[in-house]
């Protein structure tokens, strides 16, 4: 059974395109590329799924130049499929085995703008670096992330309850039941995470122990494919930054962790190909005196996220049992698990066309250390968020953000219901996406 993502909207509007680029899909391995795609395929007369890495052959179509109606004559044949312009749904998948054919997409929207084309590679980052202009406005890139809270929510068939979330806000709080409903839900995501084989797992089962085993497999899967990211590093280089980017989610990453083998250069280059692969994500230092956040950022000061909240905190080991029960903040947030699933849920739900780039704000000062999880933009403001659960004077470094940058007002996000103190939106954790809806925080 497949289970509808937000990406599916971008993609049908793409088919539905008089002309259109060759669409690029990015992201981690197994966070539902491929399956997207077939899904869309089923409103085509004739879907080509051309897999470089299951078939060498396909890669023959590509040997002889990059004329693009002899690539598609070869690949029909080899694939006994017709390829008709406005018909078909021509799949290049795992292409960065076959540079040719990343090469050849400019010249598909040149020659072939009527054509369905989409390309995907589990680990597509490498080989994109190797040609990073090869198809400078020629192709679309759309970024895939795995299933955000709102998707799991409609997994799980709870269409009326987002629908009722999108509705609330600090003037129109939610009934304690939903509420409570809600947060119930949110415990279970953070547990199970948004890999689409763990969310079936646990929508085919209802077993919490069969979800780890498969995020298990999933671990097993990640770093089988460090071997594959760049042959003079090692594995072992790759597994130890790794393990030590799980151990300071949350935290200022520091190069100095417990046990460190390698260099600063090292870690640097293994940080690198691990965001490159989609499983880290990086949050900057920014001074947040202005817009653009990026215009001011210190990259000598950042965190780092894992990719996937269902992963981290069973590499981790956390107890299950705990997050699923306690209503205690500390508890839930044990490993900082809830910030990492703030930050995720500010990527999964910003543009799926272009990268997102994720900000925090930290003053070092002698006897005033202050920090503001996020900083995000929307529009022309600029919105800080803290991910909390005390009261005011748990507050602090937000509320020293609001003075010393004029900001009207800034965000708590907890297990609490929404409600608004002083010049602090508190909003409940299940609720980052709120802050994408139209027409929020604009007055």
């Amino acid at each position: 059974m497949y289970l509808e993502r937000k990406i599916d909207k971008e993609l049908l509007l793409w088919k539905n395109e008089t002309t259109r680029k060759p669409l690029v899909l990015r992201g981690a391995r197994q966070v539902g590329k491929s399956t997207t795609v077939k899904h869309l395929a089923a409103r085509f007369k004739y879907f080509i799924e051309v897999n470089f890495d299951e078939n060498s052959n396909y890669a023959s179509a590509f040997e002889n130049g990059l004329n693009v109606a002899q690539i598609c004559e070869q690949l029909s044949v080899l694939t006994n499929t017709p390829i008709i312009a406005g018909e078909t749904l021509l799949f290049f998948d795992e292409i960065q085995t076959c540079i040719p054919a990343i090469s050849s997409l400019r010249y598909f929207y040149e020659k072939m703008p009527q054509l369905h084309l989409i390309a995907a590679g589990s680990l597509l980052e490498f080989a994109l670096a190797e040609i990073p202009s090869f198809g400078v406005g020629r192709v679309r890139f759309m970024f895939i992330y795995p299933f955000s809270f709102e998707e799991f929510l409609l997994a799980n068939k709870e269409t009326g309850l987002v629908h009722i979330l999108k509705k609330a806000n600090t003037q129109k709080p939610l009934i304690e039941a939903v509420h409570q409903k809600l947060n119930q839900y949110l415990k279970k995501f953070l547990i199970i995470g948004g890999m689409p084989e763990a969310v079936a797992a646990y929508l085919a089962s209802g077993s919490m122990l069969k979800v780890q085993q498969v995020l298990d497999d999933l671990i097993l899967t990640i770093q089988a494919d460090f071997v594959k990211y760049k042959p003079r590093v090692t594995v072992i280089n790759i597994s130890q930054v790794f393990n030590a980017v799980v151990q300071q989610v949350g935290q200022k990453f520091s190069y100095t962790y417990p046990n460190a083998t390698l260099s600063n250069a090292q870690i640097k280059e293994a940080l690198v190909l691990l965001q490159m692969a989609g499983l880290l994500h990086t949050v900057t230092h920014t001074a947040s005196n202005g817009i653009p956040l990026s215009a001011e950022i210190n990259i000598k000061k950042r965190k780092i996220l894992l990719f996937d909240t269902g992963i981290f905190q069973r590499i981790l080991g956390l107890n299950i049992a705990d997050l699923l029960i306690e209503n205690d903040f500390k508890i839930i947030n044990k490993g900082n698990i809830a910030e990492l699933f703030v930050g995720l849920e500010l990527l999964k739900n910003a543009s799926c066309y272009q990268k997102t780039d994720l900000f925090y704000w930290h003053r070092e000062a002698k006897n005033s250390q202050a920090e503001v999880d996020f900083v995000f933009q929307k529009q022309h403001k600029i919105i800080p968020i803290e991910v909390k659960s005390g009261t005011k004077g748990a507050m602090q470094s937000l509320y020293l953000f609001l003075e010393e940058k004029k900001c009207e007002f800034g965000i708590r996000l907890s297990l609490e219901n929404f409600a608004e103190i002083e010049k602090v939106k508190i909003y409940p954790l299940y609720a980052v996406m709120n802050l994408f809806l139209e027409g929020e925080y604009v007055g």
